[in-house]
């Protein structure tokens, strides 16, 4: 590559952010660079995985139904797990998106791949396998990378290298990442025949679902998820790694432990692990945002922005990454050879309510930072649902009195009092 050879942009991360950003300027005619330190797209990418299709909407209509999805999630389900039981909540709405389906679920490596290759076709140049070590800048602005021994110029540089991002440090944009705003998270794919799957969850043809799991941690800060996938389903946890620390245990551990929980392993048994994946995941979301998303020739997106959703009962990454991407490119769209292209994205970012999504939700991390949240409720739910369904043949107690003593065993007036106002606070 010619080193007095000059892009449009260099987009460094070939992930969702990164490649909707290239797929939109590289169709508008901008010349793009998509730099990729994986040796192919979504080799380096974990994620539950889920992506709501608005986003692709976004990047191209009826892009979507080209995309290599799994299942159309019709499934709501929100699990809170006792010592030998568990709650389900389920909402089905076969309408989730009557026209277009609301969300999918999705295998990253496939995903990302197939999507990168969509970018090329409009005109990205693609370059797997390539680490950029440096920015380079001249008077505080940022003209280029710096990859090896290749210096590559452009108007232009997107960050879009992941949550724990090199090159946002390395532009004086963020410090490292603390502890306390990400989570780990880890993964397993469980390969299973589809009928198997349709059959433990209860779903014809395409069907999905998408479960939230509660007090799956062993009391560990945190929840996991569970996701139906055409061939397989794809189970993990998201836990806070101080905590997990404190807890001595691994990560993997309490996800193998989680397999074996009596409501989970009849999903899985007999299952075979194909894939497993470790990865840190943006967790306080709006609050652990990098106060500026840009410097002159530098502008940041997705995961390297801190953009992540988590609401305890839906958790959004890849579409508000897409929908960054987006943004950026249509603010350089805007401002031809213009570096400084910074306020026209913060602009897009409102427009297409990204930000005020993010600040909508502000504060949940507070409510799902309670360690009762994921150890305290469960437990009580389940023993609940156990005084509500119990008959042995004996006079039973009143149910309000039953329930009443199942409360006081678990938490008391006050601290049920001063987690509900919490609560309030964060929604």
């Amino acid at each position: 590559m010619s080193s007095d050879e000059k892009f449009d942009a260099i987009i460094i991360g070939a992930g969702p952010a990164g490649t909707a950003c290239a797929y939109v300027l590289a169709k508008n005619g901008k010349s793009v660079l998509l730099v990729e330190r994986g040796t192919s797209a979504g080799s380096k990418n974990v994620t539950g995985g889920r992506l709501y299709t608005y986003a692709l909407e976004l990047v191209e209509p009826g892009l979507y139904q080209e995309a290599p999805f799994e299942r159309k999630v019709v499934k709501e389900q929100i699990m809170m797990l006792g010592a030998n039981g568990a709650m389900t909540m389920e909402y089905v709405d076969y309408d989730f998106g009557e026209k277009v389906p609301q969300s999918y679920s999705v295998l990253r490596a496939p995903f990302d791949e197939w999507f990168a290759g969509q970018a090329e076709a409009q005109g990205a140049m693609l370059a797997p396998g390539i680490l950029v070590d440096e920015l380079i800048e001249t008077d505080g602005k940022v003209v280029g990378v710096k990859a090896g021994d290749d210096e590559i110029y452009a108007t232009v540089v997107i960050a879009a290298d992941g949550v724990n991002s090199f090159i946002a440090q390395k532009a004086g944009l963020r410090d490292d990442i603390a502890a306390q705003n990400v989570g780990v998270g880890a993964k397993e794919v469980i390969e299973l025949p589809e009928k198997v799957i349709e059959d433990r969850f209860n779903l014809n043809g395409n069907e999905g679902a998408a479960r939230v799991l509660i007090g799956c941690g062993d009391g560990v800060l945190g929840g996991g998820f569970l996701y139906t996938n055409k061939s397989s389903v794809s189970l993990g946890v998201v836990l806070n790694p101080a905590d997990l620390a404190s807890h001595g245990k691994s990560i993997h551990e309490i996800v193998q432990e989680l397999k074996m929980h009596p409501a989970i392993y009849p999903l899985v048994k007999d299952g075979t692990t194909i894939e497993y994946g470790a990865h840190l995941v943006p967790e306080v979301g709006y609050h652990a945002m990098p106060k500026t998303l840009f410097k002159d020739g530098l502008i940041l997106v997705g995961d390297a922005a801190g953009m992540v959703v988590n609401t305890g009962t839906i958790i959004r990454g890849i579409d508000l990454a897409i929908v960054s991407g987006v943004a950026a490119a249509r603010a350089i769209m805007k401002n031809e050879n213009v570096s400084n292209v910074g306020p026209a994205y913060v602009k897009e970012l409102q427009d297409l309510d990204l930000l005020p999504t993010m600040k909508l939700y502000a504060n949940f991390h507070e409510l799902m930072s309670n360690r009762r949240m994921v150890s305290v409720y469960p437990a009580m739910a389940n023993e609940m649902m156990k005084v509500l369904f119990a008959v042995d043949g004996k006079l039973p107690e009143r149910m309000d009195k039953a329930m009443l003593k199942v409360l006081k065993k678990h938490v008391t007036f006050g601290q049920l009092l001063a987690d509900g106002w919490r609560g309030f606070k964060a929604i």
